[in-house]
């Protein structure tokens, strides 16, 4: 049993009068419920595509509770549509007075599971585990360091083997880093550092982790770019060449096998 679940409270203005009061925690200290998004307008043209939009952020919680009302329900199956593929979170509903063909439109668009208003923290708390239990041998993927060879670079959206310790999200997030925006590591950031603060884990430990992931990300990531040519991955790093090499040595990086790669290769029309 986890000793704290992280709930992520995702408001509409139509429900926002009935979810108010859950920001804050709640169960003991146990079930937390916050509010990382802005309360959203359904009526709005991009209200559907928020959820997904968020990804990044949500990656920090538990699970996502999304209010679900026959005020909100056509917007909350748009949103789920659009989610599909882009949010890893798990997404519950709070549904208040939902028949259950609704119920089961959410489920066929990505719904993990829901309950019923007037919310139960308790009962909540026990599906969320619940549902993390059954997606734990889905995620438990073991991570084998990649020999040299076989981490090819970055060109074209090429994948970065994933490094020994390294979560799924968190291996997806290093093989595009130099494609990430600043909300997205930012995002990555804090995640890594309340899941650290939260352990045993001491300050300058987990403040050292998150640097030695980013910059090994980094330098490969430049590498794979510029076919491992040190003077321009170092040029277009803005760093003189002796730091570029002195981090690839740091983190015995060698530039030999990306400069092995073949060019991708292009289907002819003949």
């Amino acid at each position: 049993m986890r000793e704290r679940l992280d709930c992520a409270l995702i408001g509409t203005a139509c429900t926002e009068s009935w979810t108010r009061p859950w920001a804050g925690r709640h169960f003991a200290g146990r079930l937390y419920f916050h509010s990382p998004m802005p309360s959203i307008d359904v009526s709005h043209p991009e209200a559907p595509d928020q959820l997904g939009n968020g990804s990044m952020i949500l990656r920090r919680f538990d699970v996502c509770l999304v209010p679900v009302s026959a005020q909100n329900l056509a917007w909350a199956r748009t949103s789920l549509s659009a989610a599909n593929g882009r949010l890893t979170t798990p997404v519950f509903a709070l549904i208040d007075q939902l028949k259950a063909a609704a119920l089961n439109d959410l489920y066929e668009l990505g719904l993990s599971d829901f309950v019923r208003a007037p919310l139960c923290p308790e009962e909540l708390r026990v599906r969320i585990e619940r549902l993390l239990e059954r997606r734990a041998p889905a995620l438990s993927w073991s991570m084998p360091v990649s020999s040299p060879s076989t981490r090819v670079g970055e060109r074209s959206g090429d994948y970065i083997g994933p490094a020994q310790g390294l979560r799924p999200d968190e291996a997806e997030l290093c093989s595009t880093i130099l494609e990430r925006t600043g909300i997205e590591l930012d995002a990555y950031a804090a995640a890594t550092a309340s899941r650290s603060a939260t352990s045993r884990e001491s300050f300058r430990a987990a403040k050292g982790k998150i640097i030695e992931r980013f910059e090994t990300a980094y330098i490969k990531a430049a590498l794979g770019r510029h076919s491992g040519n040190i003077a321009m991955a170092a040029r277009a790093a803005q760093k003189h060449r002796r730091a570029f090499w002195a981090l690839m040595r740091k983190y015995d990086i060698d530039a030999a096998p990306y400069r092995s790669e073949s060019p991708p290769k292009h289907l002819s029309d003949g």
